[in-house]
């Protein structure tokens, strides 16, 4: 894609998503409690129970859903949904793919991720998909689009989606599946990533576009004014928060480089490739795929062949883990 194109489709959705920010949006900031629940135990819990699944909600034979493992005060966020797509009656005995969504992105939640699964289960996998805190089924009225409508709900958001990501890989390793690998979008991409580092048991992990670093630009590229208001504060809020783990440079992966892949947009708007290029240098030069599109592009499925490319990618690591550690 060239790069002028890649750049206006990114601009667009940056002004689309606007409209849909709260009026409130980070006022007060809540900094301070941010920054202390990210420093304290609270954060990231040593503890690691199974997920209690439930299956059949919704009657469509996927679906599933179990209370999240750190209930806040939203009710409707304190239950997990997801969907499970199995290799026929052995899935057992097969591995799993996790696939984890962009920040709002509903599009691909319902529409893509069943047909990277239809093609997954034709190799013999299986994949689960995740609803993030505070999406889709998830959100209240009063708990902003997408967990993000002040840095506590950031922290929390990030806190919470970790533990469910390890409260669903325990349970499916519980089950008798061999690996379990993660594949995350943009927002999906930066819990994956926070996951593989508390997680050693993850056979593999994609992360397309992530969101190394805390950056203010959605309100950089705003046209809207009560968005670009805002952008001395989130500057000043993102600068704070990146001194902390949310920063994936302030890491390191529990599993091998040789079972990490990025995938780069060039011309990202909202994901910079300088971002991600450190992110390859601090992680050890994993796999990177540097391609020439932009966000929109690499998380809503415009780069051609990119599913059976990754599909290729983990069929080694994946059909060759034979142990759990």
């Amino acid at each position: 894609m060239i790069a002028p194109l890649a750049k206006f489709i990114d601009w667009s959705a940056n002004q689309v998503w606007t409209l849909m920010m709260p009026s409130d949006f980070m006022q007060p900031p809540r900094l301070e409690e941010a920054l202390e629940f990210l420093n304290g135990p609270e954060f990231i819990l040593d503890e690691n129970q199974p997920a209690r699944v439930e299956f059949d909600f919704g009657g469509s034979g996927t679906g599933f859903r179990f209370p999240s493992p750190r209930p806040g005060n939203c009710a409707e966020n304190n239950m997990v949904y997801g969907r499970l797509y199995r290799f026929g009656e052995q899935w057992r005995e097969r591995p799993v793919v996790i696939l984890l969504h962009g920040s709002g992105d509903f599009f691909s939640y319902n529409s893509r991720f069943p047909l990277i699964a239809r093609r997954f289960n034709q190799t013999g996998f299986n994949v689960a998909t995740l609803v993030a805190p505070y999406h889709f089924q998830r959100r209240s009225r009063q708990s902003g689009a997408d967990g993000s409508r002040d840095c506590l709900q950031i922290v929390e958001a990030a806190s919470q989606a970790i533990a469910e990501i390890r409260a669903l890989t325990e349970w499916l390793l519980g089950k008798g599946c061999p690996a379990v690998a993660l594949w995350g979008y943009s927002l999906g991409a930066r819990y994956a990533g926070m996951a593989v580092c508390r997680d050693a048991r993850l056979a593999a992990v994609v992360m397309a576009s992530p969101n190394v670093r805390l950056r203010p630009c959605v309100e950089q590229l705003a046209i809207r004014p009560l968005v670009r208001k805002n952008l001395p504060i989130v500057r000043e809020v993102c600068e704070q928060l990146n001194l902390t783990a949310l920063n994936l440079l302030a890491t390191q992966p529990s599993i091998p480089k040789e079972k990490i892949l990025l995938i780069e947009g060039i011309h990202d708007l909202f994901c910079p490739k300088q971002d991600i290029e450190d992110l390859w240098q601090s992680w050890g030069q994993p796999d990177i795929w540097r391609l020439p599109h932009g966000h929109v592009g690499v998380c809503c499925g415009f780069v051609p062949g990119l599913t059976g490319r990754v599909l290729r990618w983990l069929e080694p690591r994946l059909n060759n883990t034979t142990t759990r550690t």
